[in-house]
C-alpha cells in the first residue's frame, strides 16, 4: 500500500501561492481635526440673542400704534402704523444678517441668514398684520412668529 500526502499538488501550489501575497499597508490614521468655532458660534449667538431680547421695540411700538389705530377704526393711522412696523421688521432683519455674517460656522451662518429672511419676510405679510387686531391677537400671534423667526438659529444658540 502506498503512502500519499494529504491534499494535492494543486491545492498545495494554491495554498503556497496565497502566503505569498503581500498584506496591504496599514491605513494612516486621519490626522484632520474639526476647526472649533464654539467661541465664535457663542459670540455670534450672543448677538442675536440681544437682538431677540431688545432688538423689536421699535416693531413693538409700532404694533401698538397699528392696534390702537385699528381699534379706534381710524385705518389711515393703522396702515401707517403697519407700515413702520414692516420698517422696523427689516431693520431688525438687517441686523440680525450682519451679526452672523461673522460666524465661522457655515452651517451657523446659513442658519441665520434664513432667521433673517424670515423677519424679513414678514415685514410685508399682509395676512400677518390682518390678523393682529386687538392686544390679545398680538399676544396670541407674536409668540408663534418670533418662534418661527428664531427656529433656524435655535439649534446652534440653544
Amino acid at each position: 500500500m502506498a503512502l500519499t500526502a494529504c491534499g494535492s499538488d494543486a491545492e498545495n501550489n494554491a495554498s503556497t501561492a496565497a502566503q505569498n501575497i503581500p498584506a496591504p499597508p496599514p491605513t494612516a490614521e486621519s490626522t484632520y481635526q474639526a476647526p472649533d468655532w464654539s467661541a465664535n458660534t457663542k459670540q455670534v449667538c450672543d448677538k442675536v440673542a440681544a437682538i431677540y431680547s431688545d432688538g423689536f421695540a421699535g416693531f413693538s411700538t409700532q404694533l401698538g400704534k397699528m392696534i390702537a389705530n385699528k381699534e379706534a377704526k381710524q385705518a389711515p393711522g393703522a396702515t401707517a402704523a403697519q407700515k413702520a412696523a414692516g420698517e422696523e421688521l427689516k431693520k431688525v432683519g438687517a441686523q440680525i444678517k450682519k451679526e452672523v455674517a461673522a460666524a465661522q460656522d457655515p452651517n451657523l451662518k446659513a442658519a441665520g441668514e434664513q432667521s433673517a429672511t424670515k423677519v424679513t419676510g414678514s415685514a410685508t405679510d399682509k395676512a400677518f398684520f390682518d390678523s393682529i387686531k386687538t392686544t390679545k391677537d398680538l399676544n396670541a400671534k407674536i409668540e408663534t412668529k418670533m418662534l418661527d423667526w428664531m427656529n433656524p438659529v435655535t439649534g446652534y444658540c440653544a
